[in-house]
């Protein structure tokens, strides 16, 4: 046995092991200001850095655990390792042979189990990259080039093979003074009736390296279809490797993905290769087991996973039934990242390494580009299991999908995928799907109350195929351009006016009928959308004459509350507005034409309402009914436009390519009339 190190070779340690350096191989650093660096501390989860480093001290701190020490002290603790082991790794990291104050000298000589066990997973692995060039590894190196890779490709990740014999690895590394219990415990060999055994037989074998670049596994795919053995094999947990914590690749990425703080997640060791070598340097791998909370943690402290505007997290999965279950568990990870999290699943199934050999390297970027977020993607999922043409479909994919949204723990990005949602479906009501995402939220089902569900909207009831509720409208009609801030935000009609028109007698619709196209159904007077087409409907009773034909051209579709559809409907029985005569005459015709007293009451009150024109003596001209319709047809427009997208949305661009290209150029001429519809509305007052 070896006694103590001398101080002397612990002194010459630390000072040739820049905490700085040696702590930046397990986590991301960053500047602190006044000479130190901080990041995520790697033995507590945390949100926000609490671990500094101070590297004219040489010394770490973390003001979370309250812990903290020197060089030594930190690789120790990260490891798991004794004070030995971890004086003679930071050695062996800075070419120090070291001296033993009982034992002397003993140059290469490795005297902790873990030297013990890293010195034969690093002499196997060049026994294994040796035998890679010998006639009998010639399968292996099939196996490479049928996927693209060759010998340089497979010499800069370390690939090897195992040869088809019983004891190969093992007779090499007793000859080179390793024990037979060592190489059980490495996992290297297996006991056998008569003594241990190569594990790795007939196989093409992948390096799993830690954090640093040591040797500490391997992953091996068999090459013999008559194999009775499993696809893949790993070496199995040992004082070295635990899968769970382990990240192929993770050696290779590490720098650029703390430089580009983004990480990208594969399923396989020619996967990472693949996209190594087309230009995403940031991809890694887990090793024989599924993607979960330890390798969460391994990459949070590489991306100093501190803000989630500034960093990505992209899982890449196979097209087929597996992938389908993988992503549901990157949807369970999610809330364990700070930073956003993406899917990337190439449309044709292919995974990166058959991507980059049937369409090159670009289309290895590219899918990594077309990245979506992690919860859109699982929605999109569930909707592309139901026929969103008809009602019954889109009602029964809103309910799949709104079980997958409930799951988002924040309310906020919730109720944004719940509108993104109600766009997708093309549905139009953000108010109903924020409901109904609602109820799923709160594990209770409970009938539809906008009032609760908030937005502009409150208090209008129904959606899509309800019964007696008012027509669909909401998303981009009035999320388009200025729909937001209403013509108030240009000093028309809005949110002001609205507190006017509320106390005024139009505050309410009136007493209603059953049955009546005008029901008792309170809208919201502070609704911009409410609020320009009910100043339309305003111009076209009051002034006729400055809305002609301009008025009439709208369409029942371009008024979405039922009592505004209604008197609309009344003006086009009566001829239009540009068959008006004197304003006393047509308010007279029609009041008179009122299907029934509920219209009737409405056309009284829109009469004598005050129109809200922006001039100081409250008349309106041309140019301000010129602005009010070209605002009421811009939310048309825009409704229009959503319904559109949500098709475009729908359609395969290479399966539909035809339809798909009909409909986008439907798509860019109505963007374009939207377009020329808010420079009339703007440059009218």
């Amino acid at each position: 046995m070896a006694g103590r190190i001398r101080d002397d070779d612990i002194a010459m340690v630390r000072e040739q092991s820049p905490i700085a350096d040696v702590i930046g191989e397990y986590l991301q650093l960053r500047n602190a200001g006044g000479g130190s660096l901080k990041g995520l501390c790697p033995f507590h989860d945390e949100k926000t850095p609490s671990f500094n480093v101070t590297p004219a001290r040489g010394l770490w701190y973390c003001f979370s655990c309250a812990d903290g020490g020197d060089v030594i002290k930190f690789v120790e603790k990260v490891d798991n390792l004794s004070f030995p082991e971890a004086v003679e790794r930071l050695a062996a990291r800075a070419g120090l042979e070291l001296t033993y104050e009982q034992g002397g000298h003993v140059p290469g000589h490795e005297h902790s189990q873990r030297r013990r066990l890293l010195a034969a997973n690093q002499a196997a692995a060049e026994f294994y990259a040796e035998r890679l060039r010998a006639p009998a590894a010639a399968p292996a190196r099939d196996f490479l080039s049928e996927r693209g890779f060759e010998l340089a490709d497979a010499e800069r990740f370390g690939c090897g093979y195992a040869p088809a014999e019983w004891e190969a690895l093992t007779k090499h590394l007793r000859g080179r003074a390793f024990t037979d219990a060592e190489l059980l415990l490495s996992g290297l060999a297996s006991q056998g009736r008569r003594g241990p055994v190569d594990r790795f037989r007939g196989r093409l074998l992948w390096p799993i390296r830690d954090l640093t670049g040591d040797v500490i596994a391997f992953g091996a795919r068999k090459l013999d279809p008559d194999d009775n053995g499993p696809k893949y094999l790993n070496t199995p947990e040992t004082p070295l490797f635990k899968k769970s914590t382990v990240l192929y690749g993770a050696d290779l990425a590490k720098r650029e993905i703390a430089h580009r703080r983004q990480a990208v997640i594969v399923e396989g060791y020619t996967d990472v290769m693949a996209c190594h070598l087309s230009g995403v340097p940031t991809a890694v791998a887990t090793s024989g087991t599924s993607f979960g909370d330890g390798h969460v943690k391994v990459l949070r402290r590489l991306l100093m996973d501190a803000d989630q505007f500034l960093g990505e997290v992209v899982f890449t999965f196979d097209g087929d039934a597996a992938g389908q279950r993988a992503v549901l568990r990157a949807f369970d990870l999610e809330e364990r990242f700070v930073t956003q999290t993406f899917v990337a699943i190439q449309a044709d199934g292919l995974d990166p390494c058959d991507l980059r050999c049937k369409q090159g390297p670009e289309a290895v970027r590219d899918l990594v580009a077309r990245r979506v977020p992690v919860f859109e993607f699982a929605i999109r999922s569930e909707l592309a299991k139901h026929n969103l043409d008809t009602n019954e479909g889109r009602l029964a994919a809103l309910d799949a999908a709104a079980r997958v949204i409930a799951r988002i723990k924040d309310r906020g990005l919730r109720d944004r995928y719940a509108v993104s949602l109600d766009r997708w479906l093309g549905m139009l009501d953000e108010e109903f799907v924020l409901a109904r995402v609602r109820e799923h939220a709160s594990g209770a089902r409970r009938s539809f109350d906008p009032a609760a569900a908030g937005g502009r909207g409150a208090g209008r009831p129904g959606g899509p195929g309800t019964a007696g509720g008012p027509a669909p409208r909401g998303g981009p009609a009035r999320g388009g351009p200025g729909a937001s801030a209403g013509l108030a935000a240009r000093g028309r009609p809005g949110a002001a006016g609205a507190a006017a028109v509320g106390g005024g007698p139009a505050a309410a619709v009136g007493p209603g009928v059953s049955g009546s196209p005008v029901e008792s159904v309170p809208y919201d007077l502070a609704d911009p959308v409410i609020q320009v087409e009910r100043e339309a409907l305003k111009l076209a009773v009051q002034r006729p004459a400055l809305c002609g034909p301009a008025f009439d051209v709208l369409g029942p579709a371009a008024f979405t509350a039922p009592p505004h559809a209604a008197v609309r409907e009344l003006i086009d029985a009566c001829g239009g507005a540009r068959g008006a005569a004197s304003a006393q005459e047509w308010v007279t015709r029609l009041r008179d034409a009122a299907p029934d007293d509920q219209v009737r009451g409405f056309v009284t009150r829109l009469a004598v309402e005050a129109l809200w024109v922006p001039r100081a003596d409250g008349e309106p001209d041309a140019r301000y009914a010129d602005a009010v319709l070209a605002r009421v047809e811009e939310l048309a427009v825009s409704r229009r436009i959503a319904e559109v997208k949500s098709r475009l949305q729908r359609l395969n661009p290479v399966d539909a390519q035809p339809e798909y290209n009909r409909t986008f150029g439907d798509l860019v001429a109505l963007e374009q009339r939207r377009k020329a519809l808010v420079e009339k509305a703007a440059g009218a007052f």
